[in-house]
């Protein structure tokens, strides 16, 4: 067993999980960025067509009934509705599976939002949360795992004086350090 740690053994698995994760490596740290920004970016969606609309819904807001936005939405071609609510500056806002409606009472003009998946954003946010398959709950498991052999092992590759034992535990005592700040500042 004391052959494993050896420092070719180490490489060699270090280099080996390497080239076998790269494509995760990166598509989890581009998904990362994006879900990090996702109230700017909306990763998984963007905006396909935007129009102006007029309503006949009108004040008061308890004149908006389930039959009437359903009707509206089977005007406009809307589907899947989700759920619908009137706000408290006399918006009325109608969800949908790929759309957003969101219409003025006081003058019943608004807007129709259509939304599609931002391509590329959308598949690889979709791999970096947790979508409820099984194999791939698992997958990412064995992934993050792969991620900590990573770390370790590249922890003592090096020899001498920029070895782990040299400094490189000073860099990593600082590594830790920030989150642990960043953790007690916001929690």
């Amino acid at each position: 067993m004391s052959k494993f740690f050896e420092n070719r053994n180490l490489r060699n698995l270090h280099r080996d999980l390497g080239y076998f994760y790269v494509g995760l490596i990166i598509a989890f740290a581009i998904s990362g960025i994006a879900q990090n920004h996702r109230k700017q970016w909306k990763p998984d969606r963007y905006v396909y067509e935007f129009k102006k609309i007029e309503t006949a819904f009108r004040l008061p807001k308890e004149s908006v009934t389930k039959e009437a936005v359903e009707a509206f939405s089977k005007e406009n071609g809307l589907v899947e509705m989700r759920q619908f609510d009137v706000r408290k500056d006399s918006s009325l806002v109608i969800s949908y599976k790929d759309a957003d409606a969101t219409i003025k009472l006081a003058t019943g003009k608004g807007e129709i939002n259509i939304w599609r998946k931002r391509p590329v954003f959308a598949q690889l946010t979709m791999l970096h949360k947790n979508n409820g398959n099984l194999w791939w709950i698992w997958y990412s498991d064995i992934f993050s795992l792969g991620l900590i052999i990573i770390a370790t092992t590249g922890m003592f590759l090096m020899k001498g004086k920029n070895s782990f034992q040299g400094r490189g535990w000073k860099f990593a005592l600082a590594g830790l350090i920030v989150p642990i700040v960043v953790l007690f500042l916001i929690f």
